[in-house]
């Protein structure tokens, strides 16, 4: 595979969000400051918990993504981001909460006469380390891409770091925040193009005290180092997700859709998603 055609795998990639590096999505913001919620079981309390990524809550999501419009074709690819978010408590003060995004991927071919192809992509963790008792509730800390696919149409081939934080506020019903980081390439394959990209993901969202929590995010990713008029992937996504039990097992079930308000050219125009995921309260 020529040099260019490895990069222009890369910025497709990058568009339609394979690549971001977040949660695109991954799990929207939105829980109490640690030690507030009931681990016996309040729904809302722990549907409040789930939109908050710095909450003291053990989390295993399963989001699945169909993507519409993706490549030459049109065509579709699907997208499985396994997410735990593991917290832990370092003193009377701070808490290190991680979160960890593995895409397992399946994609049409992305440039004309390519092939398409499926596997893990690169894997992103995020560490962010957060004041146990604050009335704005905020984290700070490293974002590390892992370059864990040797398919070039699936990552990067590249290491990449960088800073990464969250700040929301709670009130009642309504969470209001945002996560971003940046990340930069340090090693790697020296034939594939630099990393060099933002992700920006604000959110709003109100949970009802049936465990029902309504979210509107978007998770906007920047590759800079694409052609001018090439670099903003930005989907809008709307999702209802509700708090339930599997037996004694608190989890939670959700679906939603995006719509590509901005994409590069061979990115995906709309998506749905669904989501399951596994709750460990503390």
């Amino acid at each position: 595979m020529s040099f260019h055609s490895r990069s222009r795998f890369r910025e497709l990639a990058l568009a339609s969000g394979l690549l971001a590096a977040v949660p695109a999505g991954a799990q929207t913001p939105s829980s109490p400051p640690p030690g507030t919620a009931d681990p016996g079981g309040g729904a809302q309390d722990l549907a409040k918990q789930l939109a908050n990524p710095v909450a003291s809550l053990v989390s295993v999501p399963f989001q699945s993504n169909w993507e519409f419009g993706v490549g030459p074709e049109e065509d579709a690819r699907f997208v499985l981001n396994f997410q735990p978010v593991m917290p832990f408590t370092l003193n009377e003060d701070w808490n290190l909460i991680s979160r960890v995004i593995l895409p397992i991927v399946s994609q049409p071919a992305l440039v004309p006469g390519g092939a398409p192809t499926a596997g893990l992509s690169d894997i992103l963790a995020s560490f962010f380390f957060s004041p146990a008792q604050s009335k704005v509730i905020w984290g700070v800390g490293p974002a590390l891409l892992l370059p864990t696919t040797a398919d070039p149409s699936l990552g990067t081939e590249k290491w990449a770091a960088g800073p990464t934080f969250v700040v929301l506020k709670q009130a009642g019903s309504w969470t209001a925040g945002a996560l971003a980081n940046h990340i930069w390439s340090y090693g790697g394959a020296s034939d594939r193009a630099d990393v060099n990209q933002t992700f920006l993901q604000p959110f709003v969202s109100y949970s009802t005290p049936g465990g029902i929590t309504l979210t509107l995010n978007t998770e906007a990713t920047a590759n800079w180092e694409a052609d001018s008029g090439e670099k903003w992937t930005v989907p809008l996504n709307l999702q209802v997700s509700k708090v339930t039990r599997l037996g004694r097992r608190p989890m939670s079930i959700g679906l939603g859709a995006g719509y590509f308000v901005g994409k590069p050219e061979g990115g995906p125009s709309w998506k749905v998603r669904a989501i399951v995921t596994l709750i460990f309260p503390r």
